[in-house]
């Protein structure tokens, strides 16, 4: 009985799902990673259950690459199964792994142009299913995926779940997919993260979510809702607010340079005063500099703060990345 190896495994498998497809019973096949061996992988007809009974004994490995192997052969084949069958799997499926894993599977079939009814289904068990660790493993599915454009208000919704779980997963998911589906250049994903951030009523995820936010797609609307939680009671929420507004697009960067001036003499909070200082910075770089001048006196014990900022805004660099690299290495020299 031959082992393969994993690159041996990703090459095969589009030649085994045309037998999965076809039906033949092959030889098992297995895979080992450098640390353990995993079980054999026992390729026969294309069935859900047939595919689930293998995953779920390749769930019992401690090879995390053969495990995400397996989600990978389920996503593959997913095109080929009756999505009845598949979706009837997944709601009756009460292992959160498992779930996850044919959740992902239903999403791809949505994500490859199939029914949409597939997606409709995740969405509806990521709000619905009694145990939040199931809610949490399928809102997992999700990320990563198209799952903004098709779900409407999911995520407003998930971000107020009673599993702190599940609100810590949506919160991946809204940050995942800005940066890595969308890019930040997608106003629909990051307007959704903003309003779906703002509806949150744990102040943790609203911060989670705007602090590491990409906001240069951000709508005028979303815009004026991020101004609007610099009043926000939680200090950790207005730090994060401030923050997202120093990303802003050309279009909104006037009003948020105003609302951060305007804030920075009512906060008490030096840590986000602080961020309203490296936003203003960020909206202005050199142009700035009058206005961090006149900010100066505000508090004195922020003035070495605002000095560093005028110093490397003085360097020109025409990045941002490179006058937040310059104001580190100034911050560690001292």
């Amino acid at each position: 009985m031959t082992r393969l190896s994993f690159a041996r495994m990703n090459a095969l498998s589009p030649w085994m799902l045309t037998l999965c497809l076809l039906g033949p019973v092959l030889p098992a096949a297995g895979a080992a990673s450098s640390s353990d061996e995993a079980p054999l992988l026992q390729a026969g007809s294309c069935s859900v259950e047939g595919l689930m009974a293998q995953i779920r004994q390749g769930l019992g490995s401690t090879s995390e690459a053969y495990k995400n192997y397996l989600r990978r052969l389920l996503n593959e084949s997913a095109v080929l199964l009756p999505a009845s069958e598949l979706q009837a799997a997944f709601e009756r499926e009460t292992d959160p792994a498992l779930a996850e894993h044919l959740a992902a599977a239903l999403v791809a079939r949505t994500e490859r142009g199939l029914e949409s009814s597939a997606m409709d289904a995740v969405a509806r068990r990521a709000l619905g299913d009694a145990n939040p660790a199931v809610r949490a493993a399928t809102v997992r599915a999700l990320r990563r995926t198209g799952a903004l454009e098709r779900t409407g208000e999911l995520y407003e919704r998930l971000v107020r779940d009673s599993s702190p779980e599940v609100r810590q997963e949506a919160a991946r998911n809204l940050i995942e997919d800005n940066r890595e589906v969308y890019g930040g250049r997608d106003n629909r994903a990051t307007d959704a993260a903003v309003m779906a951030a703002a509806n949150s009523t744990d102040p943790q995820v609203t911060a989670q979510i705007l602090g590491q936010l990409e906001t240069g797609a951000v709508g005028a609307g979303a815009a004026r809702k991020l101004e609007q939680l610099l009043r926000s009671d939680a200090p950790e929420i207005r730090g994060a607010a401030a923050m997202a507004l120093g990303g802003v697009p050309a279009s909104e960067m006037g009003s948020a340079r105003e609302s951060l001036l305007g804030m920075y003499r009512d906060e008490t909070e030096p840590g986000v005063r602080k961020a309203i200082l490296e936003s203003v910075a960020r909206l202005g770089f050199s142009s700035a500099v009058p206005e961090l001048q006149r900010l100066r006196g505000v508090d004195p014990s922020l003035a070495p703060e605002i000095d560093a900022w005028i110093h490397v805004l003085g360097m020109n660099h025409q990045e941002w990345s490179l006058i937040l690299r310059e104001k580190q290495r100034l911050q560690q020299a001292r």
